[in-house]
């Protein structure tokens, strides 16, 4: 019945906006790259009547634009992007008309792989209110173990996020746990996007088309989560001739295939990483790296006509591994993520509104111990149906849509948490969103939404969201925030450093994770090429769930509910030259958790502990500087980050167990470890210098080699990884890897 009526509200927006100055005339249309048929984000197209008045809009990530509001008569349109040829045309737009076009835009440079990418060298990630859109060109900057670039790579330059290191495949960001992280592929939800060697993840620059990525604040369009978004849409394909692509590098090889179905109508593109750390770069790197990881992708996108767009997207990924190579039998963790999905896009041709349909399976199993008899597993697989659509008018925007979720939980921990009686449980979530978009001024923009979101048996929230910007050259201002909510939690037993086990379950005490963000950022351009940033926030977060502190160490534990917040100061500042990219980031920011446990007066007096979480980074600066030198492209990356803390150890004590008459005056007991307070010590602090050389030669007019050497961590600093806190005996992260690579375009 909500689902009907939500249909109803919408088809009823729908038709009252679309009917509202029928007379208007309007143009619309999707811009592409002539080369590839890939669409071109960011292109300025310009309306301009015989007076020379100019109305204008930009391309979004699907290469669409829409003028609405047009006077019928004589206009031209003028789309201009750079580094490729302006195009011109003349229209002539009658009463209630609809003009459709499908634009292909070449390139100025035909030749010269250098040139290019100088060309892509200018221009960083564009960032906004909490948002930063990264493109394959970016990421491709950063120096890693691979010839390819990875998103995760990028995400680590980032001041808000924290990583466990090389390995693990965990993400924080500012604040949040890697649970709180919603990581969308093409609508697709991957529940563990990140390898289990922290250089890789499910997104590699070669797929990508682009990224958003919401530190905090996010919109209305995204609901599920409390802490971030990752969502990353993924290339189509080539839709003019067949490409190949093979790279080959001690870390991972990799092999991809496109090309059109239907030249200029249908494409379709496939992927393969498989690993070959295990095998090729443990031979060279001075401690054993016992990791196998890989994923398969493939899309298959079709344009039925100039108002319609369909696609098709599936992925795999596999990792296993042991972390703790210090102890005599480690545990084995694996996990593996299956997702397919479809996409549909639509411009009604009488209508100003461009609508999205996404229905995508996603599942994910994760096991750890014993291949044949797992200590925990946990598995979690659902559908997600999604319908987002965008009204545009002259000086408004409106997005709404409505979603339905439905993942199954499943677990079993060994006993692990005490107080917990794990059983198979589906969540039904269900609800709709609203959120225009106003144009205040020239210079101010208020975009105020709501999501309205039905929970089964936990009732109905509303969750208000709020973004402004103000901007007049040079300057921009931002503010956002709103109240997130998350239906899945997940639990991690963190008195392990170094244990990545997640388990997906419904909320333990009927309480639902929520936070509250509030962020307010500052952006001068004072110059063409320099850019400065800085970018306040801070975070509520409420019914967390968390291991409970004790004294004494546990084979088991129990969980308990906690608080929290983060709080911090990102700062940055940007180079953009034509042979030389450069940005230095800064964060400063600090979590705290609160706990509640009934045991804790017996220790300090007082029924709560407040401590820093494992991932609590106060300081963290990342410099990224990429420059041309005659035919050689040269990145360096160095990043530095204060100590994480740990818990330390008190002291000892003689335990006696009480078993029938015993003599305590002749019988020694054992010796018992007590903790500190959680988490009171601090590891020293992490720094590394990565460095890459990369030459690109031109065989044919579209065939490419390219060579890449590099160091990742050059001067070979000894970066703890983990630290056994009952002998002091440390496990680093990774040393000095030289690394080479070669891949081949054709």
């Amino acid at each position: 019945m909500m689902k009907s009526r939500l249909a109803l509200a919408s088809l009823v927006l729908t038709a009252w906006i679309g009917t509202t100055h029928a007379q208007d005339a309007s143009v619309r249309g999707f811009i592409t790259d002539a080369a590839d048929g890939e669409p071109l984000q960011g292109v300025n197209v310009a309306i301009l009547d015989p007076m020379g008045a100019l109305r204008g809009s930009v391309t979004d990530d699907d290469g669409f634009f829409i003028v609405v509001r047009l006077a019928p008569g004589q206009y031209t349109l003028r789309a201009s992007y750079i580094g490729y040829v302006t195009i011109v045309d003349t229209l002539v737009l009658e009463p209630d008309d609809t003009y459709r076009t499908r634009i292909s835009m070449v390139t100025s440079i035909e030749e010269g792989a250098e040139i290019v990418v100088e060309a892509e060298r200018e221009g960083g990630a564009t960032i906004a209110a909490g948002l930063q859109t990264v493109r394959p060109r970016d990421i491709d900057l950063v120096p890693t173990t691979d010839v390819s670039g990875d998103l995760v790579s990028y995400l680590a330059t980032m001041p808000g996020v924290v990583s466990i290191g090389d390995r693990g495949g965990q993400v924080f960001i500012r604040g949040g746990e890697p649970s709180h992280n919603l990581s969308l592929l093409d609508g697709m939800y991957l529940y563990q996007p990140f390898h289990i060697l922290g250089f890789y993840s499910a997104f590699s620059s070669d797929i990508l088309r682009n990224a958003d990525i919401y530190a905090g604040a996010f919109s209305s369009k995204y609901s599920g989560r409390m802490s971030s978004v990752i969502d990353v849409h993924t290339r189509n394909g080539n839709s003019q001739k067949m490409r190949r692509t093979i790279s080959i590098a001690p870390f991972v090889s990799m092999g991809m295939l496109e090309g059109p179905v239907k030249k200029g109508v249908m494409s379709f593109l496939f992927s393969a990483r498989a690993s070959t750390v295990e095998r090729v770069a443990t031979e060279y790197v001075d401690q054993p790296l016992p990791y196998t990881f890989g994923d398969f992708f493939g899309k298959l996108h079709t344009v039925i006509n100039e108002s319609h767009q369909f696609s098709v997207s599936a992925i795999r990924t596999y990792d296993r591994g042991t972390l703790e190579q210090e102890v005599a039998d480690p545990d084995q963790i694996r996990w593996n993520n299956t997702a397919y999905g479809l996409r549909y896009l639509v411009a009604p041709p009488a209508l100003p509104i461009l609508g999205e349909l996404l229905f995508s399976v996603s599942e994910l199993q994760m096991e750890l111990g014993p291949e044949d008899e797992p200590v925990r597993s946990t598995a979690i697989d659902g559908f997600n149906l999604a319908v987002n659509v965008t009204n545009f008018g002259q000086r408004t925007q409106v997005d709404w849509g409505f979603f339905l979720r439905a993942p199954r939980l499943d677990a079993e921990l060994g006993g692990l948490y005490q107080n917990l009686d794990f059983t198979s449980d589906r969540i039904l979530s269900t609800g709709a969103y609203l959120e225009p978009e106003v144009a205040i001024t020239q210079e101010l923009e208020l975009r105020a939404g709501v999501v309205v979101q039905f929970l089964g048996d936990q009732g109905v929230f509303a969750e208000p969201r709020l973004r402004m910007t103000y901007e007049q050259e040079p300057h921009q201002f931002s503010l956002a925030g709103g109240i997130y909510r998350q239906e899945a939690v997940g639990l991690n037993d963190r008195r392990d450093a170094t244990n990545i086990f997640t388990a997906w379950a419904g909320s333990p005490t009927g309480s639902l994770p929520n936070s509250v963000h509030l962020l307010a950022g500052y952006q001068i351009a004072p110059r063409p090429w320099l850019r400065l940033s800085a970018e306040a926030f801070y975070k509520r977060l409420s019914s967390l769930f968390v291991s409970e502190w004790t004294a004494f160490p546990r084979f088991t534990t129990r969980l308990q509910e906690a608080s929290g917040r983060a709080a911090g100061l990102d700062l940055r500042a940007e180079i953009q030259r034509p042979r030389l990219y450069a940005f230095v980031n800064y964060g400063l920011s600090t979590v705290e958790y609160n706990a509640m446990q009934e045991t804790l007066p017996i220790w300090f007096g007082s029924n709560e502990v407040r401590y820093r979480p494992p991932h609590d980074r106060r300081h963290q600066l990342n410099a990224l500087a990429s420059m041309a030198l005659g035919r050689f492209d040269i990145s360096l990356r160095w990043n530095i980050g204060s100590g994480l803390p740990y818990s330390q150890i008190r002291g000892f004590d003689g335990f006696v167990l009480m078993n029938g008459p015993t003599d305590v005056s002749s019988d020694p007991g054992q010796a018992r470890v007590i903790y500190d307070q959680p988490y009171g010590g601090v590891l020293p602090p992490y720094h590394r210098l990565d460095i890459s050389v990369e030459r690109v030669f031109q065989y044919r007019d579209d065939s490419f080699v390219t060579l890449q050497a590099g160091l990742i961590n050059a001067y070979n600093q000894s970066n703890v990884f983990a630290l056994d806190i009952f002998t002091l005996r440390r496990s680093d992260q990774l040393p000095l890897i030289p690394t080479a690579g070669i891949k081949f375009e054709f």
